[in-house]
């Protein structure tokens, strides 16, 4: 009994010190590695609907980037002829516009589309066609006595015919000249402003261009520029304006008025100021801050 006693307490001993190995926590340091989190802004998106010649002068390739950099945004801009940028804003599938079609902008701000319209550059409309000129309208007296020219001639005419501000000019100005164009002799191609100018190129035809894309393109063409000496029918005014968050809650309207409000600070009016200057001789716009009495609707 005495030996089965000490048995029994030899077997208990064992397991007790097997138990206390086991269990023992492991030595050293053992805290689990720490992990720095860096804290990163994820940028604010705001969408810009705007018309194709602000795209294809390149301007808003440098005027939006400064803009993101400084306020930690990112920009998805939608470029379209005005008439289909308002269009997108009226369905709340923007939240800031810039667009030069005064009558068009001014009816969208009237329905309740869009709020602080605010002027910011401007150019002009010019008339480009063929060097020598078959119209003969670089003598034309204005802008619809060089469409009547042309119309008469029946010289190629190359119509953007998408609604966009430069064709809402230019269906003025056939009206104004008591025309409507039709026959082989006129195109409407329903595309942008660079599209248009160089469908107009191909067909050694007539074309009217804003300013600012035509001195983007003038190296690629082989049209010139013929006529542009109207004060009444050619002057482009672009304006920035935002979509109405009363009809739209879900705008980032807040970040849309920082835009507007980059838009005529003297950092980006300066920009607008130099653009194009370095490359083509000329900037492309003219700032709203020079204007002087170059006023806007």
């Amino acid at each position: 009994m005495k030996n089965l006693f000490t048995n029994i307490l030899l077997v208990l001993v064992l397991m007790s010190l097997f138990a206390g190995c086991v269990q023992q926590a492991p030595t050293g340091n053992t805290t689990a590695p720490s992990t720095t989190s860096i804290s990163v802004s994820v940028p604010q998106k705001l969408r810009l609907a705007t018309t194709t010649s602000t795209c294809d002068t390149g301007l808003l390739d440098v005027f939006n980037k400064r803009f993101e950099e400084e306020n930690n945004v990112e920009m998805s801009t939608i470029c379209e002829g005005t008439g289909k940028a308002i269009a997108t804003g009226e369905l709340g599938a923007a939240d800031v516009l810039m667009v030069h079609a005064v009558q068009s902008e001014l009816k969208a701000v009237a329905n309740g589309s869009f709020i602080n319209r605010t002027y910011m550059m401007y150019n002009y409309f010019v008339i480009i066609g063929p060097e020598n000129d078959p119209a003969g309208i670089k003598n034309a007296s204005n802008a619809t006595d060089a469409f009547r020219k042309i119309a008469s001639k029946q010289a190629p005419f190359i119509s953007r015919g998408d609604e966009s501000g430069t064709h809402v000019m230019e269906k003025s100005i056939w009206k104004a000249a008591n025309i409507t164009p039709a026959g082989t002799w006129y195109q409407s191609v329903g595309k942008g402003m660079g599209d248009t100018i160089t469908t107009a190129d191909i067909k050694n035809g007539y074309t009217l261009s804003d300013r600012g894309t035509y001195l983007a393109m003038k190296d690629k063409i082989k049209l010139n520029l013929l006529f542009e000496s109207d004060q009444k029918y050619l002057f482009n005014p672009y304006h920035v304006m935002a979509v109405n968050p009363a009809k739209f809650p879900n705008v980032k309207y807040d970040l849309a008025m920082k835009y507007i409000n980059y838009a005529t600070s003297a950092q980006g009016q300066d920009i607008i100021r130099n653009y194009g200057k370095d490359k083509y001789g000329e900037a492309l716009f003219v700032p709203e801050e020079d204007a002087g009495n170059v006023t806007s609707p």
